[in-house]
């Protein structure tokens, strides 16, 4: 029974990828830097757009922004797998690494903050237009005791709203 795993151990060495070299791991630490980098960018632009009311220019971010965050995620399993090599490599690059992210991962919540407030704000305006127009549409009655008549579901008017600018 022991020699059957022994068998399979070479099989087993020969299927997994080579072993990553210390520089391989501090060309894609670099990587993940730049993509930080690059994705913050594009997170404060569509922040200050959002901020400032412009909506479509932020709109225009969507796809930069979806792909960096694509490379991002692909740089960060990779180096999450080689974590232990570059602690033992390189503890400095791994440290420099760390505060970067927590840096990146501050204005990601700025930025998640204003997106969810005008959020709210363009619901709250939706929800506002909706009222005055229901309040419009419903008729003034009263029943016969003297108390306003409750409106039926045919004088509920819905609005539509377009989602796009």
């Amino acid at each position: 029974m022991n020699q059957r795993p022994q068998q399979h151990r070479p099989a087993a060495a020969a299927a997994r990828p080579a072993t990553t070299t210390p520089p391989d791991v501090a060309r894609l630490a670099n990587e993940l830097t730049e993509v930080m980098s690059a994705l913050l960018t594009v997170v404060e632009q569509e922040t200050e757009f959002v901020r400032a009311g412009k909506i479509r220019e932020a709109m225009l971010l969507e796809a930069q922004k979806s792909e960096l965050s694509r490379r991002y995620m692909l740089a960060v399993e990779h180096l999450k797998s080689m974590q232990k090599m570059l602690s033992q490599t390189d503890p400095e690059l791994l440290a420099r690494l760390r505060r970067h992210h927590e840096t990146f991962r501050a204005m990601l919540q700025v930025n998640l903050t204003v997106l969810a407030t005008a959020h709210a704000v363009s619901e709250g305006i939706v929800r506002g237009v909706n009222a005055e127009v229901q309040r419009r549409n419903i008729p003034n009655t009263y029943t016969a005791n003297g108390q306003r008549a409750t409106p039926g579901p045919r004088n509920m008017t819905p609005i539509a709203v377009s989602r796009t600018l």
